[in-house]
């Protein structure tokens, strides 16, 4: 981005975890759509201008998985939606929850104002909730709650840098041994990271029978010559 950018602030929601705003950027002499995207407290959450490691976020997940399906799916984070679209590529998906915190997000998917928006809000397998996934993870696992076959998050910058202190605990060992609790069997948690976290990946190793580290880097039309940004997804799968 530079200072010729024309940005416009599309809409503005002050919420418990900051300032959210939904930007349009227009370049000048970049043909195609504006580019759209979501800001906290200034800092990027989301952007039209490249969304490959949140697709990846599914696609890894997805492939780690190998059952035949039908699948339940848990998003944390509805995002702009592509992780969410890149869950119902996948045949074996029967149905996808994606719980998001911020009441405006899911407004802003639900009147359009999204470049995924006619696509998802019309999908059947798909419900969005206005809800906390890291409380829900975090809550013990009792008989008649639903576990899930997939668990996808994308909300926190990195496990060390998180929208919410109140967070800090999903990613203890202490915490994911509650998170294990809501997957079924051979389940898939994945997690998405700007960042590496040695100490978030020694909890994962220690409680899942099946730990990967996958690395995504970044290339698109806006970064330098030379330089990458390289961003994290964590799997891990719980066993029979």
């Amino acid at each position: 981005m530079n200072d010729d950018d024309i940005i416009t602030i599309l809409d503005r929601a002050d919420t418990t975890l900051g300032v959210f705003e939904l930007l349009e950027r227009k370049i000048p002499g970049r043909d195609g759509e504006p580019i759209i995207e979501i800001l906290v407290n200034d800092d990027m959450l989301m952007s039209t201008i490249n969304f490959d490691s949140e697709e990846e976020l599914s696609t890894s997940a997805l492939a780690m998985h190998d059952g035949p399906g039908p699948l339940d799916v848990l998003v944390g984070g509805l995002g702009l939606g592509y992780t969410t679209r890149a869950v119902l590529r996948d045949p074996r998906v029967a149905h996808v929850t994606v719980m998001d915190a911020v009441p405006a997000v899911i407004d802003w998917m639900a009147t359009g104002r999204f470049p995924l928006s006619a696509q998802l809000n019309v999908e059947p397998r798909l419900t969005v909730q206005h809800s906390d996934v890291y409380a829900k993870m975090l809550s013990p696992y009792v008989g008649d709650t639903p576990r899930y076959d997939l668990i996808l998050i994308d909300v926190d910058h990195c496990p060390f840098d998180r929208l919410d202190e109140k967070n800090e605990p999903f990613y203890t060992w202490h915490g994911q041994r509650q998170v294990i609790e809501h997957l079924k069997p051979n389940g898939v948690l994945g997690v998405w990271s700007s960042q590496d976290d040695l100490e978030f990946a020694d909890v994962l190793e220690e409680v899942y029978p099946e730990f990967r580290l996958h690395h995504v880097t970044i290339q698109d039309e806006f970064i330098e010559e030379g330089d990458e940004i390289e961003e994290v997804i964590f799997l891990a799968r719980r066993s029979d």
